[in-house]
């Protein structure tokens, strides 16, 4: 029965943070959403969802950069802030490690993808399936 109640509370704060993940979240507020102590919230968090709330939340807003930035005109900056970061420093930095690219080459890769999506078959790939190309350049 107990395990129920956590497990159901945890899933409580995975809503909030899904719901406001472009606000602050204080990991305090958090534990105290799920009626736990600080630590053992971050243990059972952890537990539950392979990752520390500040993990998740990161990654949540990471990927909601990603979209911005392949579907939106908005500049690097105002993506940042829109999802909840509040230094383009550590957002950017946190966007490459998670991507493997910045923001803007993320931003250019995904609109060049678009407009060329050949482009970016390799050619093995390309001969083994006989895909026909209209530019040999492409």
């Amino acid at each position: 029965m107990a395990r129920s109640v956590d497990s159901e509370a945890l899933w409580r704060v995975r809503t909030l943070i899904d719901t406001h993940y472009t606000q602050p979240l204080d990991l305090d507020e958090l534990a105290r959403t799920a009626n736990f102590s600080r630590f053992h919230f971050l243990r059972a968090f952890r537990r539950t969802f392979h990752a520390t709330p500040h993990e998740y939340l990161t990654r949540k807003r990471i990927e909601r950069a990603k979209q911005l930035l392949a579907e939106s005109e908005l500049t690097v900056t105002q993506v940042c802030f829109e999802v909840g970061f509040e230094s383009l420093g550590s957002f950017s930095t946190l966007f490459h490690k998670s991507v493997g690219w910045s923001p803007s080459i993320y931003r250019a890769r995904t609109w060049e993808m678009r407009k060329n999506p050949l482009k970016f078959i390799p050619n093995c790939y390309i001969i083994m399936h006989g895909i026909q190309i209209s530019d040999p350049k492409e």
